[in-house]
């Protein structure tokens, strides 16, 4: 069972686990009920824990599959330095590593496209986090709200989903 926290900051909610909101509390019983308050410094211990779990690449890289936290649906893969996942820890909203930038980059900068976090889980291998995410808008940048919107049909990958919205409003003209 999960207790939801929130940050004194943002009063955004924080899922951590009941063993750990049990160990935050002072003078903890195994049945205490009552919801607590993250302060910075227990997110920040938070963020401690997560980032020692995970298996970074070579490049320092680890990959994160954001999926919409009440559908399931699986909105896109990116990836996150150890900066991309304390801000994310800290701001309650994706923010990954941008190859190609070069740079963080929180979603939904440019286009308003935010990804609201959840929770955050790493997997068995600590190779792969799962954002857990409330998704505003369209997380893909072709304005679908899935970047994965094809699907092979025989020899042929096809379209299984229609733009939400169009990329020119979201970014502006190219």
């Amino acid at each position: 069972m999960d207790r939801m926290a929130f940050s004194t900051a943002t009063s955004l909610p924080l899922r951590i686990s009941t063993r750990a909101a049990r160990s935050m509390c002072v003078g903890h019983r195994s049945s205490a009920r009552t919801p607590i308050r993250a302060t910075a410094s227990r997110i920040n211990a938070g963020a401690d824990v997560f980032v020692e779990a995970v298996k970074w690449d070579s490049a320092g890289l680890v990959a994160a599959v954001a999926q919409q936290y009440d559908t399931g649906e699986v909105l896109m893969v990116a990836w996150m330095n150890e900066e991309a996942v304390r801000a994310t820890v800290a701001e309650r909203r994706a923010v990954y590593w941008s190859r190609s930038r070069g740079r963080l980059w929180r979603k939904g900068e440019q286009s308003g496209n935010v990804q609201t976090i959840k929770d955050l889980r790493i997997d068995c291998d600590g190779d792969t986090l799962l954002l857990l995410v409330d998704q505003i808008g369209p997380a893909c940048h072709t304005g679908r709200l899935s970047c994965f919107y094809k699907s092979l049909d025989g020899d042929q990958l096809k379209s299984v989903m229609d733009p939400i919205r169009d990329p020119k409003q979201m970014y502006g003209k190219k």
